[in-house]
Protein backbone atom coordinates (compact mmCIF):
# COMPACT_ATOMS: atom_id res chain seq x y z
CA UNK A 1 0.00 0.00 0.00
CA UNK A 2 1.63 3.45 -0.96
CA UNK A 3 1.56 5.91 1.32
CA UNK A 4 -1.49 8.24 0.62
CA UNK A 5 -3.90 5.11 -0.17
CA UNK A 6 -7.45 4.87 1.08
CA UNK A 7 -7.11 2.19 3.49
CA UNK A 8 -4.47 1.26 5.85
CA UNK A 9 -5.33 2.01 9.88
CA UNK A 10 -3.30 4.07 12.14
CA UNK A 11 -1.63 0.45 13.05
CA UNK A 12 -0.51 -0.58 9.56
CA UNK A 13 0.24 3.50 8.08
CA UNK A 14 4.35 3.56 7.72
CA UNK A 15 6.01 5.82 10.21
CA UNK A 16 6.41 9.61 9.57
CA UNK A 17 9.27 10.53 7.82
CA UNK A 18 9.41 14.16 9.82
CA UNK A 19 6.93 15.49 12.90
CA UNK A 20 5.10 18.41 11.04
CA UNK A 21 1.81 20.29 12.19
CA UNK A 22 -0.51 22.32 10.32
CA UNK A 23 1.65 25.24 11.14
CA UNK A 24 3.98 23.85 8.55
CA UNK A 25 1.64 24.12 6.01
CA UNK A 26 0.67 27.09 3.72
CA UNK A 27 -2.56 26.40 2.45
CA UNK A 28 -3.71 28.62 -0.74
CA UNK A 29 -7.21 29.01 -1.50
CA UNK A 30 -7.64 30.24 -5.29
CA UNK A 31 -10.83 32.26 -5.39
CA UNK A 32 -12.83 35.52 -7.11
CA UNK A 33 -14.18 38.27 -6.02
CA UNK A 34 -18.24 37.18 -7.30
CA UNK A 35 -17.58 33.74 -5.58
CA UNK A 36 -16.22 36.07 -1.89
CA UNK A 37 -20.44 35.34 -0.79
CA UNK A 38 -21.15 31.77 -2.97
CA UNK A 39 -18.12 29.91 -2.46
CA UNK A 40 -15.90 31.33 0.43
CA UNK A 41 -18.19 31.80 3.23
CA UNK A 42 -18.89 28.38 3.32
CA UNK A 43 -15.56 27.34 4.16
CA UNK A 44 -14.85 30.38 6.44
CA UNK A 45 -17.73 28.67 8.73
CA UNK A 46 -16.10 25.47 8.23
CA UNK A 47 -12.74 23.98 7.94
CA UNK A 48 -10.94 27.53 7.46
CA UNK A 49 -12.56 28.81 10.76
CA UNK A 50 -10.34 25.94 12.43
CA UNK A 51 -7.15 26.72 10.50
CA UNK A 52 -6.93 30.44 10.15
CA UNK A 53 -3.33 30.77 10.70
CA UNK A 54 -2.29 27.97 7.54
CA UNK A 55 -4.48 29.58 5.38
CA UNK A 56 -4.35 32.08 2.54
CA UNK A 57 -6.77 33.23 0.30
CA UNK A 58 -6.07 34.79 -3.54
CA UNK A 59 -8.24 37.18 -4.71
CA UNK A 60 -9.28 39.82 -7.12
CA UNK A 61 -11.16 42.40 -5.63
CA UNK A 62 -11.38 44.10 -2.25
CA UNK A 63 -13.47 42.91 0.41
CA UNK A 64 -13.58 44.63 4.04
CA UNK A 65 -15.71 42.04 5.07
CA UNK A 66 -13.14 38.95 4.39
CA UNK A 67 -10.30 41.53 5.52
CA UNK A 68 -11.96 41.81 9.02
CA UNK A 69 -12.43 38.06 9.08
CA UNK A 70 -8.87 36.90 7.93
CA UNK A 71 -6.38 40.36 8.22
CA UNK A 72 -3.23 39.65 6.34
CA UNK A 73 -4.26 36.37 4.77
CA UNK A 74 -6.21 37.80 2.35
CA UNK A 75 -4.42 38.62 -0.61
CA UNK A 76 -5.28 40.86 -3.44
CA UNK A 77 -3.24 39.73 -6.12
CA UNK A 78 -4.44 42.41 -8.38
CA UNK A 79 -4.73 39.91 -11.28
CA UNK A 80 -7.97 40.43 -13.37
CA UNK A 81 -11.20 38.40 -12.59
CA UNK A 82 -11.46 36.88 -15.92
CA UNK A 83 -11.06 32.93 -16.10
CA UNK A 84 -8.50 33.33 -18.29
CA UNK A 85 -5.37 31.61 -18.35
CA UNK A 86 -3.61 34.57 -18.19
CA UNK A 87 -5.70 35.72 -14.80
CA UNK A 88 -5.70 32.04 -13.38
CA UNK A 89 -1.44 31.75 -14.10
CA UNK A 90 -1.62 35.41 -12.38
CA UNK A 91 -2.69 34.14 -9.64
CA UNK A 92 -0.43 31.34 -8.78
CA UNK A 93 2.23 33.27 -9.26
CA UNK A 94 1.49 35.26 -6.57
CA UNK A 95 0.88 32.20 -4.64
CA UNK A 96 4.01 30.51 -5.30
CA UNK A 97 6.16 34.07 -4.35
CA UNK A 98 3.85 34.03 -0.77
CA UNK A 99 4.62 30.98 -0.25
CA UNK A 100 8.38 31.12 -0.53
CA UNK A 101 8.16 34.38 1.21
CA UNK A 102 6.49 32.15 4.09
CA UNK A 103 9.27 29.91 4.63
CA UNK A 104 6.78 26.87 5.12
CA UNK A 105 7.61 23.75 4.85
CA UNK A 106 4.21 22.48 2.39
CA UNK A 107 2.45 24.76 -0.07
CA UNK A 108 -0.91 23.52 -1.07
CA UNK A 109 -2.97 25.00 -3.64
CA UNK A 110 -6.92 24.62 -3.76
CA UNK A 111 -9.91 25.96 -5.09
CA UNK A 112 -12.69 27.86 -3.55
CA UNK A 113 -15.27 24.70 -3.77
CA UNK A 114 -12.81 22.83 -1.81
CA UNK A 115 -12.81 21.61 1.50
CA UNK A 116 -9.92 20.73 3.39
CA UNK A 117 -9.41 18.06 6.23
CA UNK A 118 -5.90 19.13 7.53
CA UNK A 119 -5.46 16.59 9.99
CA UNK A 120 -5.31 14.03 6.75
CA UNK A 121 -3.25 16.73 5.09
CA UNK A 122 -0.85 17.14 8.01
CA UNK A 123 -0.75 12.64 8.26
CA UNK A 124 -0.34 12.41 4.40
CA UNK A 125 2.83 15.21 4.46
CA UNK A 126 4.53 13.86 6.80
CA UNK A 127 5.36 10.76 5.47
CA UNK A 128 7.83 13.44 3.75
CA UNK A 129 10.66 14.69 4.01
CA UNK A 130 9.85 18.71 3.13
CA UNK A 131 13.55 19.03 1.66
CA UNK A 132 12.97 16.31 -0.43
CA UNK A 133 11.54 16.60 -4.29
CA UNK A 134 7.34 16.06 -3.55
CA UNK A 135 4.47 17.07 -5.94
CA UNK A 136 1.24 15.25 -4.52
CA UNK A 137 -2.31 15.56 -6.13
CA UNK A 138 -4.24 13.34 -8.45
CA UNK A 139 -4.86 13.95 -12.10
CA UNK A 140 -8.04 14.47 -13.39
CA UNK A 141 -6.95 13.22 -16.95
CA UNK A 142 -6.36 9.32 -17.66
CA UNK A 143 -3.00 9.86 -19.46
CA UNK A 144 -0.07 12.28 -19.62
CA UNK A 145 -1.43 15.50 -20.72
CA UNK A 146 0.32 16.35 -25.04
CA UNK A 147 1.40 20.35 -25.10
CA UNK A 148 3.43 22.06 -27.60
CA UNK A 149 6.43 23.98 -26.52
CA UNK A 150 7.47 27.33 -28.11
CA UNK A 151 11.04 27.27 -28.12
CA UNK A 152 11.30 30.67 -30.26
CA UNK A 153 12.54 31.75 -33.42
CA UNK A 154 8.97 30.46 -34.31
CA UNK A 155 10.46 26.32 -33.17
CA UNK A 156 8.05 24.15 -31.54
CA UNK A 157 8.42 21.00 -29.78
CA UNK A 158 5.92 18.52 -28.15
CA UNK A 159 6.33 17.64 -24.51
CA UNK A 160 3.98 15.28 -22.42
CA UNK A 161 3.79 15.15 -18.45
CA UNK A 162 0.75 14.26 -15.70
CA UNK A 163 -0.53 17.28 -13.96
CA UNK A 164 -2.24 17.37 -10.50
CA UNK A 165 -5.26 18.90 -10.90
CA UNK A 166 -5.94 22.83 -9.46
CA UNK A 167 -9.53 21.71 -8.36
CA UNK A 168 -8.73 18.98 -6.49
CA UNK A 169 -5.71 20.67 -4.20
CA UNK A 170 -2.11 19.67 -4.91
CA UNK A 171 0.96 19.73 -2.62
CA UNK A 172 4.41 20.80 -3.47
CA UNK A 173 7.43 20.40 -0.26
CA UNK A 174 9.67 23.29 0.21
CA UNK A 175 12.73 21.65 -1.26
CA UNK A 176 10.92 21.38 -4.56
CA UNK A 177 9.46 24.89 -4.86
CA UNK A 178 12.69 26.09 -4.52
CA UNK A 179 14.12 24.35 -7.44
CA UNK A 180 10.96 25.56 -9.65
CA UNK A 181 11.99 29.64 -8.70
CA UNK A 182 13.82 30.16 -12.33
CA UNK A 183 10.29 29.36 -13.98
CA UNK A 184 7.95 29.91 -10.95
CA UNK A 185 8.92 33.14 -9.15
CA UNK A 186 7.93 36.72 -10.23
CA UNK A 187 7.00 37.38 -13.56
CA UNK A 188 8.56 34.00 -14.66
CA UNK A 189 5.20 31.76 -14.04
CA UNK A 190 3.21 33.53 -16.37
CA UNK A 191 6.43 33.72 -18.91
CA UNK A 192 6.24 29.74 -18.64
CA UNK A 193 2.28 29.67 -18.54
CA UNK A 194 2.89 31.18 -22.33
CA UNK A 195 5.25 29.02 -23.59
CA UNK A 196 3.00 25.75 -23.30
CA UNK A 197 -0.22 27.87 -23.66
CA UNK A 198 -1.91 25.67 -20.47
CA UNK A 199 -3.82 26.71 -17.52
CA UNK A 200 -2.02 27.44 -13.62
CA UNK A 201 -2.32 23.23 -12.60
CA UNK A 202 -0.40 22.56 -15.88
CA UNK A 203 1.99 24.86 -15.64
CA UNK A 204 3.05 23.63 -12.62
CA UNK A 205 3.20 19.79 -13.57
CA UNK A 206 5.10 21.29 -16.26
CA UNK A 207 7.80 22.92 -14.81
CA UNK A 208 8.12 19.40 -12.07
CA UNK A 209 7.55 16.51 -14.20
CA UNK A 210 8.82 18.68 -17.96
CA UNK A 211 11.26 20.70 -16.69
CA UNK A 212 12.45 19.32 -13.76
CA UNK A 213 11.75 15.51 -13.92
CA UNK A 214 10.59 14.59 -10.55
CA UNK A 215 7.36 12.70 -11.18
CA UNK A 216 4.17 13.54 -9.65
CA UNK A 217 3.39 11.34 -6.64
CA UNK A 218 -0.92 10.21 -7.21
CA UNK A 219 -3.05 10.31 -4.00
CA UNK A 220 -6.43 9.03 -4.41
CA UNK A 221 -7.49 11.30 -0.95
CA UNK A 222 -7.71 14.56 -3.18
CA UNK A 223 -11.26 15.09 -4.91
CA UNK A 224 -12.55 17.81 -7.32
CA UNK A 225 -15.65 17.91 -9.36
CA UNK A 226 -14.40 16.60 -11.89
CA UNK A 227 -14.94 13.32 -10.65
CA UNK A 228 -18.05 11.35 -9.84
CA UNK A 229 -18.20 12.14 -6.20
CA UNK A 230 -20.72 9.64 -5.43
CA UNK A 231 -17.74 7.52 -5.66
CA UNK A 232 -16.52 8.50 -2.23
CA UNK A 233 -17.84 5.93 0.50
CA UNK A 234 -19.72 7.62 2.99
CA UNK A 235 -17.89 5.23 5.59
CA UNK A 236 -14.41 6.77 3.85
CA UNK A 237 -15.53 10.50 3.91
CA UNK A 238 -13.52 11.33 7.04
CA UNK A 239 -10.34 9.67 5.62
CA UNK A 240 -10.33 12.36 2.52
CA UNK A 241 -7.58 15.10 1.99
CA UNK A 242 -9.89 17.01 0.08
CA UNK A 243 -13.69 17.19 -1.47
CA UNK A 244 -15.48 19.26 -3.63
CA UNK A 245 -18.81 19.78 -5.36
CA UNK A 246 -20.83 20.97 -8.48
CA UNK A 247 -21.85 19.59 -11.36
CA UNK A 248 -20.77 16.18 -13.08
CA UNK A 249 -22.64 15.54 -16.00
CA UNK A 250 -25.13 17.96 -16.19
CA UNK A 251 -26.49 16.61 -12.59
CA UNK A 252 -25.44 18.04 -8.91
CA UNK A 253 -22.25 16.30 -8.29
CA UNK A 254 -21.55 16.12 -4.10
CA UNK A 255 -20.85 13.46 -2.03
CA UNK A 256 -23.14 11.06 -0.51
CA UNK A 257 -24.03 11.30 2.77
CA UNK A 258 -26.46 11.26 4.94
CA UNK A 259 -25.09 14.11 7.91
CA UNK A 260 -26.52 16.25 9.68
CA UNK A 261 -28.51 18.89 6.77
CA UNK A 262 -30.60 18.30 4.09
CA UNK A 263 -29.44 18.84 0.90
CA UNK A 264 -31.39 21.79 0.81
CA UNK A 265 -29.81 23.24 3.83
CA UNK A 266 -26.35 21.86 2.69
CA UNK A 267 -26.46 21.50 -0.85
CA UNK A 268 -22.18 21.12 -0.92
CA UNK A 269 -22.54 18.73 1.93
CA UNK A 270 -19.46 20.81 3.65
CA UNK A 271 -21.78 21.56 6.32
CA UNK A 272 -22.57 17.72 7.61
CA UNK A 273 -18.99 16.76 6.42
CA UNK A 274 -17.55 19.45 9.30
CA UNK A 275 -20.33 18.28 11.48
CA UNK A 276 -18.51 14.52 11.25
CA UNK A 277 -15.09 15.51 11.97
CA UNK A 278 -15.73 18.46 14.34
CA UNK A 279 -19.40 18.02 16.30
CA UNK A 280 -18.03 20.17 19.17
CA UNK A 281 -19.09 22.81 16.40
CA UNK A 282 -21.37 25.09 18.00
CA UNK A 283 -23.70 25.35 14.94
CA UNK A 284 -23.81 21.68 14.67
CA UNK A 285 -26.78 20.02 15.31
CA UNK A 286 -26.81 17.41 18.61
CA UNK A 287 -24.98 14.00 17.19
CA UNK A 288 -27.18 11.33 15.59
CA UNK A 289 -26.00 8.62 14.55
CA UNK A 290 -25.81 8.66 10.80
Amino acid sequence: ERPGGARGSAATSPPPAELISSDDIFIAVKTTKKFHKSRLELLLDTWISRNKQQTYIFTDGEDEELKQKMGSHVINTNCSAAHSRQALSCKMAVEYDKFIESSKKWFCHVDDDNYVNVKTLVQLLSLYPHTQDMYIGKPSLDRPIEATERLGDNKMRPVNFWFATGGAGFCVSRGLALKMSPWASGGHFMNTAEKIRLPDDCTVGYIIESVLGVPLTRSNLFHSHLENLQQVSTSEVHKQITLSYGMFENKRNIINMKGAFSVEEDPSRFKSVHCLLYPDTPWCPPQVAF
